[in-house]
């Protein structure tokens, strides 16, 4: 990671092309190329989601752990290709073992952990797993493409 520019959210803006309410990253903490990446996502009471997941008892759905998982996955992929600026996309092509813990609820900051376990010409596999403060919430291995915009 370059030192002397933050992966802050407008670096992440930069990598992705998510935006809200579907953007799950906020910053990066550490970024080792070809690697492996930890991310951070601050989950707020204001997220669309919790309005009806569920009301009363607010929780973060196991889907979206995942999806946030899959964008820290995109912006090590991205970086690790130098595709930023490119237009190039990082699209799911498969989820396996995903296993959900503990819920994640508002105010939670949700580390999410990523490394490559398998890299090909324009397919990738990841195992990630989503944090808040040591315990492991969520896990999944998955496998995404680098694309071209349609």
């Amino acid at each position: 990671m370059d030192a002397d520019k933050p992966y802050d959210i407008r670096r992440v803006l930069e990598a992705l092309p998510h935006r809200y309410p579907l953007l799950l990253v906020d910053r990066v903490k550490s970024l080792d190329l070809g690697e492996r990446i930890h991310a951070v996502k601050g989950v707020t009471f204001n997220e669309d989601f919790f309005q009806g997941h569920f009301p009363g008892q607010p929780i973060m759905p196991g889907v979206l752990q995942i999806e946030a998982m899959a964008q820290a996955a995109a912006i090590l992929g991205i970086e690790t290709l130098e595709l930023a600026g490119t237009g190039k996309l990082v699209f799911f092509m498969g989820i396996e073992n995903a296993k959900f813990r503990k819920p994640v609820t508002p105010g939670c900051l949700l580390d999410l952990e990523v490394e490559f376990t398998q890299k090909r010409s324009r397919v990738y596999k990841f195992k990630g797993k989503a944090s808040v403060e040591g315990a492991v919430h969520s896990e999944a291995e998955f496998t995404a493409m680098i694309a071209d915009p349609s």
